[in-house]
């Protein structure tokens, strides 16, 4: 056995030895897989879910980050259950959150283990408590929602109140999705033993989230977990968030080589498109940026490419919409299946041929009647330069438009993404999911 698998087996053997003990009374079977449905608000542009908690049980509302490191909560307005309890410091839990901080709580026997809650949405971190108590969550077969199953340990980290400022109006907290041990995907893995899977399907109204093995399927009963394109999720070794220094990024990073407008490749700086020693670079997925950012030497080239191939087809550009640089004259571009009729954004990933190709719906932002925008914007240089200059520490950061009406599978046990490119031109949508 290499020294990774064993590694690999010794973290997943900790892990079921923290929760799966404290479920094994509570649920009749084992599910394969679990399901939330996600929905977009207009205000925010944010995704939000509900996750029930508690004794006696409270639903809450919740922003979705997809990188994030773990759930995080409002506790000091209106927490109330007698199944919480902080997690102490120097306990499995603690440890397996690799949390070095500890509060020292005047209320409690012992101190508690610390942890940092990040609100991406206004990038404020806090201090916070590791805590424990059960949660609700729907099984799935792929299909369609199955029985409600519960975890009563489930970890989370408890926040004030001042750190939900900014969420979609009645969030409480944010559901971390990211690669890390104690986000979502990996304490629901090791509750209910099934392979260490993410997969996301967003849209601008409502859209689901699965944890655990395909099928993934959209009514008309269409598993499309069966036409995906694979390519590696690269580990960013800093941790660009700031609460966990010398460890790695919870988000999820692709390896996009070059980029082509209307099959044509520009020109990038490459070295922009890997790591350098702070982190910075490279190419990130998030639901927290709403529109895809590029670094501006990026942005610039890729605009520039976009708005003179859409010139050869007389489309005309009129006054730019913040907080898009490049809009259009609505009446000039024809309509198809899959959006507005324009050329095609390709990010080239391991190789040609394998390629995440961004079209119509998903590139093109309709502002009013009359006036459509390519939905990308600039992030500015990547380093920072000076206060009051926008900076970027990533050089792509594919948002929440670009993603909708794709499927993406994230397999964090064999560090892979799977991507289905958009699926409007198959006549599905990540809003077909049957909920009901």
């Amino acid at each position: 056995m290499s020294s990774n698998s064993f590694h690999h087996l010794l973290f997943c053997s900790l892990l079921l030895l923290i929760i799966s003990p404290s479920i094994s009374q509570t649920i009749s079977f084992r599910p394969k897989a679990l399901v939330l449905q996600v929905t977009k608000d207009s205000a925010t542009h944010q995704y939000y879910t509900h996750i029930t908690q508690r004794t006696p049980p409270v639903q809450i509302k919740v922003a979705i980050d997809l990188g994030g490191e773990f759930l995080w909560v409002d506790c000091e307005k209106g927490y109330n259950s007698s199944t919480k309890k902080p997690v102490p410091c120097r306990s499995a839990q603690c440890n397996l959150a690799k949390s070095n901080a500890c509060s020292i709580n005047g209320n409690q026997s012992e101190d508690v283990c610390g942890e940092f809650p990040h609100n991406p949405f206004i990038s404020t971190i806090t201090s916070g408590e590791l805590s424990q108590d059960i949660i609700y969550i729907q099984s799935t077969n792929g299909s369609r929602p199955g029985k409600v199953v519960s975890v009563p340990k489930f970890i989370f980290t408890c926040a004030p109140t001042f750190i939900s400022e900014g969420l979609a109006s009645g969030a409480v907290g944010v559901a971390g999705l990211g690669r890390n041990t104690i986000a979502l995907p990996s304490l629901f893995s090791a509750a209910f033993s099934f392979p260490k899977k993410l997969a996301v399907c967003l849209s601008s109204t409502n859209g689901v989230v699965f944890f655990g093995n395909s099928p993934y399927e959209l009514s008309p009963g269409i598993d499309v977990s069966k036409s995906l394109t694979y390519t590696p999720l690269i580990r960013n070794p800093v941790n660009l968030i700031g609460g966990s220094v010398g460890e790695s990024s919870s988000e999820y990073f692709i390896g996009v080589k070059s980029i082509k407008v209307d099959g044509k490749p520009v020109s990038v700086n490459s070295s922009l498109l890997s790591f350098d020693v702070d982190g910075n670079g490279g190419t990130k997925i998030s639901t927290v940026d709403p529109y895809t950012t590029l670094e501006t030497s990026i942005y610039n080239t890729v605009v520039n490419a976009f708005v003179n191939a859409l010139a050869v087809r007389n489309v005309h550009k009129v006054a730019a919409v913040a907080p898009f640089g490049a809009c259009f004259n609505a009446k000039d571009i024809g309509l198809s299946r899959a959006g507005p009729m324009v050329p095609p954004i390709e990010f080239v990933l391991q190789s040609e041929k394998v390629v995440w190709r961004v079209t119509g719906a998903n590139s093109m932002v309709r502002v009013s009647n009359e006036v459509l925008c390519l939905g990308f914007v600039d992030g500015g240089p990547l380093h920072f330069v000076g206060w009051g200059i926008k900076s970027t520490p990533t050089a792509i950061v594919i948002g929440g438009h670009q993603i909708e009406d794709n499927l993406l599978q994230f397999d964090l046990a064999t560090s892979r993404l799977g991507f289905s490119s958009s699926l409007l031109s198959r006549q599905l949508s990540c809003s077909n999911f049957k909920f009901n």
